[in-house]
């Protein structure tokens, strides 16, 4: 059995001014780096052996504060960034709704949004196959993944077999899987998550 954390990346200036970023690639901001330095302690004692990461900027350079802080090399993985959300990029919800607003409503019945970009399901499918060779690789131990938003709502999706409403995940939140045989089962979350649910 391989322990997982995952944490969504550390703040951005678009995620501050709640911007869709998806492939888009801006840097941590300073608000974001200081939250990957308290991660970084938060995570001291936990045990952790390997450092993964999305090889967009924002989840690349939370995970190598993190590494720096406990010894740990990072090891990067494309499989693990978030959904492209084609022409959704750089835009605000209101900008969204202007501009898009029968994709806006598509998203909101559940279902992609956007018309260009990724499927949400192509991503959930590109990011589980991440998790299970990482958990195949470092069976027995746990590792940290820094990822997004996106696709720590497909792991969620995998493990209970759908989402009611939205998981929501904030900058340097956690949540902890278990992967043994393929299976995913959700143990804790910094964000009160869903606890002991296990994947069909």
């Amino acid at each position: 059995m391989a322990t997982l954390f995952l944490v969504r990346h550390g703040q951005t200036d678009w995620n501050a001014q709640r911007r869709w970023q998806g492939h888009a690639d801006p840097p941590l901001n300073e608000a974001g780096r200081a939250e990957a330095r308290a991660l970084a302690k938060r995570l001291a004692g936990t045990g952790l052996k390997r450092v993964y990461a999305s090889d967009l900027a924002r989840a690349r350079e939370t995970a190598e504060i993190v590494g720096a802080a406990l010894g740990l090399p990072v090891e990067i993985d494309a499989r693990l960034r978030e959904v492209d959300v084609g022409e959704w990029s750089g835009l605000t919800m209101a900008e969204i709704e202007e501009r898009f607003p029968e994709g806006l409503e598509r998203r909101r019945a559940g279902g992609t949004g956007w018309a260009q970009g990724e499927q949400f399901e192509a991503m959930g499918e590109r990011v589980l196959e991440a998790l299970r060779d990482i958990a195949a690789r470092d069976s027995g131990e746990s590792a940290l993944v820094v990822t997004h938003g996106g696709p720590i709502r497909a792991v969620a999706t995998a493990v209970r077999g759908h989402v009611d409403g939205w998981v929501h995940a904030g900058n340097c939140d956690w949540d902890v899987i278990a992967i043994e045989a393929g299976r995913m089962r959700w143990l804790d979350s910094t964000r009160g998550g869903l606890h002991e649910q296990v994947q069909g």
